[in-house]
This record gives structure tokens, C-alpha cells and sequence, in this order.
């Protein structure tokens, strides 16, 4: 007979509730330490924000771009990136916003024009200004937190104003970590990587919505389970499904990183810490929380000891009353 693969045991019993204190620290050291590395080390941030020009150029031969950073970088017009993308004769060229103005950024276009000579293809060439950058910075900003409050409110409405504060603080915790990463590693932020973000969020709430839904029902089936234990019970019976989902997801994402090339690749390691970071803030931050929040639980019996006790008369056998005398 077939028998279903089960990647989690049904009879899982983990006591996530044991280790949530010392991830309640861990997750405070990994927030400050992320607001420490914004205010001393920043964002590298990109032409989308920082203003500057992204030129699309393109060559029969394959590019060393070793040599053409080094070509490049003797025009002294500031720390030009240069990346491949599609194909190995492919190059985008970034070059950031000149102190002259819009006259200084044409003149670093032509010079680098000057430089690469007729052999080269100039696809696309797209200017950033000053004034745009921080107009889109102020819009990514409000956009971010528009999309974690209009969550808060969804799962406010949804459930309790418990769920909705912890579900806010789990998306809150998961996007400033991940904008600490980024500061970290010094890879550019730009919109792509503001994308990345909201998908974040909204991985991370779906994640903490299938387990709220299930603590909801368990707190209507065990009136009398003591929270922690009922929390526990809720985190081991949707781990099956938390495994698969993250785990299906990571493979995906993985994949754009590994061939996706550079264009995508600060998007899909973004994706990546995402998927990781808020799979452990719904298990060790969202959930755990509720033991601090003061939730209404509705007293009486338990349906599950109504069902057992309903079970065991129905499976007594039957007996003869007998006729008094």
C-alpha cells in the first residue's frame, strides 16, 4: 500500500517555547545591530537613489572587466561599477552623479564614450538626478511602511490587536534586518532591492497567518491547554507545511541567485535572508509573543475531551436495564 513521505513526523513534538527568551535577544542584537550599521557605515546606494547615469554597452567579444575598470577608471570620474548581465559581451556601466551638475555628468558620459571607442554598442543610456534619488528614497520609505501598517490592520481585523502588534513587529524585525545586511555587505540598494523588501513582508505575515489561524482554532478546541503549551501544539502541527513552503521557496530563489546573473542577484540574495529571517520571526518572534499579550480565551470543556468522552460511550457496550420486582 502507498504510504505518504512525511518530511515532518505527524507526532512531532518540538518545545519551541523552551528557546524563546534567548531569541528574543538574539532578534534585539540582530535589530540594533542593523540601526548601529545604518548610522555609522550606511547603504550603498544605487543610481536609482544616489543619482548618477547607467549606460548599456555591448561588444562582440567577450569583456574583461578587470582591464575595462581599470581603462575606466583613469578618466577620475568618480567609482564607476561596472556588472555583466545576459550575455559575457554585456556590460552595464554605472557612473555616479558628478559635483557639476548635469553639464559634469554629459561630460563623464562622453568621456567614457571617448574611452571605449567605436567597438562598442551604447544600447541604453538612462540619467538619474539628484532631486529624483531622494524623491525616490522618500517614496520607498512611505511605501514600506504603508505596506507593513495596512498588514497590521489586515491581521488587526482578521483576528485580535494582539496578532496585529506582533505580526508588525515580525515584519519590522525581518526589513531592518535585511536592510542591515545589505549595509553589512556594502551591496547596492536600490529599487530592485525595495522590492525585495515588500516581498519579504509579505512572505513573512503569510507564514505567521497559517500559524495564528491554527493557534485561533486551538484556542476554540482547548479551553482549558495552558497557552505555551497550546503554542507549541499550533507550531508543531503547521511545521510540515512551514518546512515545505520555505523550503520549495529557498530552492527557487537560490536558483535566480546562482543563474540569474547580476542584475537580479542583490534581489535574490535579499529574497534569500528573507525567507530565512521570517520563517524564524514567525516561530521565535510573532507566535511566542502572544504569551505576553493577554489574550481572551473563551473558558469551558474541551471539545477534545467532549469527543474522547462522546468516543468511549458510543464504543461501551451496550447494557440491559433491569425490571424491578
Amino acid at each position: 500500500m502507498y504510504k505518504p513521505i512525511h518530511l515532518v513526523p505527524a507526532n512531532t513534538r518540538i518545545d519551541f517555547m523552551r528557546f524563546h527568551k534567548p531569541a528574543f535577544v538574539l532578534s534585539v542584537i540582530m535589530v540594533l545591530g542593523s540601526f548601529v550599521l545604518l548610522f555609522t557605515k550606511g547603504l550603498n546606494f544605487g543610481i536609482d537613489f544616489a543619482g548618477g547615469v547607467a549606460m548599456e554597452v555591448q561588444q562582440e567579444q567577450p569583456v574583461d572587466l578587470a582591464q575595462l575598470r581599470g581603462q575606466l577608471d583613469s578618466l577620475k570620474i568618480g567609482e564607476i561599477t561596472l556588472q555583466t548581465f545576459g550575455q559575457p559581451n554585456d556590460v552595464l556601466i554605472r557612473i555616479p552623479q558628478q559635483a557639476g551638475g548635469d553639464q559634469a555628468t554629459q561630460e563623464a558620459v562622453a568621456k567614457i564614450k571617448a574611452s571605449l571607442g567605436d567597438k562598442w554598442q551604447y544600447r541604453r543610456t538612462e540619467t538619474v538626478g539628484p532631486k529624483v534619488g531622494s524623491e525616490l528614497k522618500g517614496s520607498a520609505l512611505w511605501a514600506s511602511i504603508g505596506a507593513m501598517f495596512a498588514i497590521m490592520a489586515y491581521v488587526w481585523f482578521r483576528y485580535e490587536w494582539q496578532f496585529g502588534i506582533n505580526a508588525l513587529l515580525a515584519l519590522f524585525h525581518d526589513c531592518v534586518t535585511t536592510v542591515g545586511l545589505f549595509s553589512l555587505t556594502g551591496m547596492e540598494f536600490n529599487l530592485t532591492t525595495v522590492a525585495a523588501v515588500l516581498t519579504i513582508a509579505g512572505y513573512s505575515v503569510n507564514d505567521t497567518v497559517v500559524i495564528y489561524d491554527r493557534i485561533r482554532y486551538d484556542m476554540r478546541r482547548y479551553k482549558t491547554m495552558p497557552l505555551k503549551e497550546l503554542i507549541n501544539h499550533a507550531l508543531n502541527s503547521t511545521l510540515s507545511r512551514t518546512t515545505i513552503t520555505s523550503g520549495l521557496t529557498l530552492l527557487s530563489v537560490l536558483a535566480l541567485a546562482i543563474f540569474g546573473g547580476e542584475v537580479i542577484r542583490g534581489f535574490s540574495i535579499a529574497m534569500i535572508w528573507g525567507i530565512v529571517i521570517g520563517t524564524y520571526s514567525t516561530i521565535c518572534v510573532a507566535t511566542p509573543l502572544l504569551l505576553y499579550m493577554h489574550l481572551h480565551r473563551i473558558r469551558g470543556k474541551d471539545e477534545k475531551a467532549a469527543d474522547k468522552a462522546a468516543a468511549e460511550k458510543k464504543a461501551a457496550p451496550g447494557t440491559v436495564a433491569r425490571r424491578g420486582t
